[in-house]
């Protein structure tokens, strides 16, 4: 048994695993589920969990012309964030390297960013220009900035040690009529109930909860948050959904010529089952769009 850190309730065993994508260590992980609230979560989090993240975590772009062609993959980001606001101040928060705020940049937004990675907080400023506060507690950090018209977290709130706080200080900062833009994976997509503990998107140890949308949703309401638009289909699920399988696949054999073969039925596997993932709420993300009340 353990805590549900959101409720409080005494919550069930629901998987034990391993560090599949990187093997980085043997050791096991346990994940609980709250039977009150649904929310999937990790404990005891590593106290060392830093250790989880190498130095190569992070593929930084050896020039800005390299993040350029990167950042062409993420520009569905900002069309996203273009359906519901026109321009302003923006915080990005766990930006990685910068693919997205690069492309608000050049889109005339006003951005800054909050990062824990050193390095990517130096490739950041030096190579796009962009202040980044460099921070292994994003809420702590929020607090001590301004207000902001756009906040955003790409596959950023499952890696947080208390989602809720950053939801808190989020909701904050946020400007009257300012959006707030979430993407995490999806712990009721079809991926996860076929593969379970050997779901990619679980990522041992280092996503720390699998947060379901209506669950988010309810504590965004409850800090006058409102949804005004969600998804499973948006082209960076897509991509989560390919991913999931080949991993999935290439996770079963560490020799590099086996992984080859893998990687392709997994490929074939995308496909094949695209039509299911494509419908309503069953893709590997979701990402969704929140607006402060006015």
């Amino acid at each position: 048994m353990a805590t549900c850190p959101l409720c409080k309730q005494d919550s069930c065993s629901y998987f034990r695993t391993r560090d599949l994508n990187r093997e980085i260590t043997r050791e096991i992980f346990h994940y609980f589920r709250c039977s009150s609230c649904g929310l999937i979560f990790l404990s005891p989090i590593p106290s060392d969990i830093n250790k989880y993240y190498p130095s190569d975590y992070y593929a930084i772009p050896r020039s800005l012309s390299e993040l350029e062609k990167a950042a062409e993959g993420e520009r569905y980001k900002i069309d996203i964030v273009r359906q519901f606001s026109s321009g302003g101040r923006l915080l990005e928060i766990g930006p990685a390297y910068g693919n997205f705020l690069y492309l608000a940049k050049e889109a005339g937004f006003d951005v800054e960013a909050i990062e824990m990675d050193p390095n990517c907080c130096k490739f950041i400023y030096e190579k796009i220009g962009v202040k980044t506060l460099q921070s292994n507690d994003p809420s702590e950090a929020i607090e001590r900035s301004e207000n902001y018209n756009i906040i955003t977290l790409w596959q950023v709130i499952e890696h947080l040690p208390d989602p809720w706080k950053i939801l808190e200080s989020a909701s904050k900062k946020l400007l009257p009529g300012a959006i707030l833009v979430i993407a995490a994976p999806n712990p009721e997509s079809f991926q996860f109930r076929v593969l379970g503990r050997f779901w990619p998107h679980v990522d041992a140890p280092r996503h720390l909860h699998l947060i379901p949308l209506s669950l988010l949703t309810k504590q965004a309401l409850s800090l006058g948050l409102k949804p005004i638009w969600s998804t499973t289909k948006d082209i960076g699920t897509l991509g989560w959904n390919a991913f999931g399988w080949v991993y999935f696949f290439t996770n079963f054999s560490k020799l590099r010529y086996i992984k080859t073969g893998l990687a392709s039925i997994g490929k074939i596997m995308s496909i094949i089952l695209s039509p299911i993932e494509r419908m309503r709420d069953l893709g590997s993300a979701y990402t969704v769009v929140y607006k402060k009340e006015e």
